[in-house]
């Protein structure tokens, strides 16, 4: 069998020859009237009639299968709504489209032009009158049967991963799906959708170590934002009482099979709505988006299926830890305390992490795994959730929720506090823990309290991961799967 170096040296050869024909192996532009979908519909429709000459088509696509038999053969061509095949015949085409065809490897881009026919074996196929070099390509594809399997080049190397893989081409196509459904579903509720800065002078709106980087011109740090919140609440201060953006957020966090440095957030706030409306439109929302993307609003198979059919349980955070792992905040309602129960369930307390933090710890290691169908963990104590209101009837928790699902958390909501006043307390509450070492710690935002004493309608606010709920719509376990370009270790 060749080596790689040996079939990239026969390319360049091939390449060269094309050349000294007169032949661009890069042209400009190329004419294509049809996709590989349009062409195939187009012959169905004049098929059941035949009335007149089938469909003339030019199509266009990556060579993925080459069939040739001396002085005919079959291409498969893919462009991006599928393949079709083309039969080229030398008494049928140039010569030098011919000698093209001889020059042709897998993994060449190549235009064809001809009249649609079905062959004996039912195929809709082009009869080639023409065959046109689009781009050379000088790199072996992956091989055809067994797809792109190391899984380190498929997401180092996305465009072979997408050429190989029908599966990743389908996956990814689904995410994209989804965002448009989020979209299509938050406008149609009055939603306007926005853009905030990705460079902002504080990091602030979530518990998260930002990136930071330096501007030259102006000879100052700037962080990227760990969050759109505080910008939006900005918004509905100004007068837009629904608003949302879908964009990427930074963090500069480990990696895990839920955890990348960047990934896709969307963020609404409405005005004069609190965290049951969020929670309604919540479910409403994901099963829609689900419906769009699957078909269905239960996803997967056998044990595995998740039903995001409204109405989703309701579970307090409190319950959920007695249930799950035996500890009740409110007799754990100390730092020394909570520790020795951490102990007690074989886990190592985060170093340093203040009560609400190991809170989260415990919620993360023996609730949300367990949570297979969609579930709101509710009302949070207030320690670990400083933009949220407190609830009226008991001033220990918070108005808010985070959704779970296929043992996943996707998302995080609440009642926004706007009491001035008290989310200065709040954030200043934070800035202690900062300086006792928790560098997740929220920083203050002058600027946000400044708006917020313009005076903030009660407002409710949601946050979902994008990527996550992609993994849980596709079944997948792993957050670089549905990331196209996902951040890596550095290869060496």
């Amino acid at each position: 069998m060749p080596s790689e170096g040996e079939l990239h040296q026969e390319r360049l050869t091939k390449l060269a020859r094309l050349r000294q024909r007169g032949i661009d192996p890069y042209p400009p532009r190329y004419q294509r009237s049809h996709s590989a979908l349009d062409a195939a519909e187009a012959f169905l429709k004049w098929e059941p009639v035949s009335e007149g000459e089938p469909a003339r088509v030019s199509v266009a696509g990556r060579v993925t299968a080459l069939r040739n038999m001396g002085k005919a053969a079959f291409l498969d061509l893919r462009d991006g709504s599928g393949r079709i095949q083309v039969y080229v015949r030398r008494d049928k085409v140039s010569e030098s489209d011919f000698e093209t065809l001889k020059d042709s490897d897998l993994g060449d881009i190549l235009g064809s032009s001809g009249s649609l026919f079905r062959t004996k074996s039912g195929e809709i196929t082009v009869e080639a009158e023409s065959l046109t070099m689009l781009a050379k390509a000088l790199q072996t594809p992956p091989e055809k049967w067994h797809g792109l399997s190391d899984t380190e080049q498929r997401y180092r190397q996305r465009y072979r991963d997408l050429m190989a893989n029908e599966e990743s081409r389908e996956l990814f196509l689904m995410r994209s799906k989804a965002v448009s459904a989020m979209r299509r579903f938050l406008d149609g509720r009055g939603f306007i959708e926005v853009e905030t800065p990705i460079l902002t002078d504080q990091a602030g709106g979530a518990a998260a170590r930002p990136f930071v980087t330096h501007h030259n011109t102006l000879d100052r740090d700037l962080y990227m934002r760990i969050a759109t919140e505080l910008y939006l609440k900005r918004l509905v201060v100004g007068g837009f009482d629904k608003v949302y953006e879908i964009g990427r957020i930074f963090r500069n966090e480990g990696l895990s099979w839920k955890h990348s440095p960047e990934y896709t957030m969307l963020e609404s706030y409405e005005a004069y709505a609190d965290y049951n409306d969020v929670m309604a439109m919540t479910e409403e929302m994901v099963a829609f988006i689900a419906v769009e993307t699957t078909g269905s609003a239960k996803v997967g198979e056998g044990d595995e299926a998740i039903d995001f059919t409204p109405p989703w349980r309701r579970l307090s955070l409190r319950q959920a830890l007695i249930d799950h792992s035996g500890i009740d905040i409110e007799v754990s309602s100390d730092l020394e305390s909570l520790q020795t129960k951490l102990r007690e369930l074989g886990m190592e307390p985060e170093r340093g992490a203040s009560w609400g933090k190991l809170v989260d710890q415990v919620l993360k290691a023996q609730v949300e795994p367990k949570l297979m169908q969609p579930t709101f963990i509710v009302d949070y104590p207030v320690e670990h959730s400083p933009l949220a209101k407190r609830k009226p009837e008991d001033g220990r928790y918070v108005e808010r929720f985070e959704p779970s699902a296929g043992g996943l958390k996707f998302g995080n909501a609440y009642t926004e506090l706007n009491d001035p006043l008290e989310q200065r307390q709040r954030l200043e509450a934070q800035l202690r823990l900062r300086d006792a070492g928790d560098d997740e710690a929220e920083l203050v935002d002058e600027d946000f309290l400044v708006a917020l004493e313009h005076g903030m309608p009660p407002t409710g606010g949601l946050g979902i991961g994008m990527d996550r709920l992609v993994m849980l719509l596709s079944g997948r376990r792993s957050i670089r799967e549905v990331i196209l370009f996902p951040t890596l270790r550095d290869r060496r």
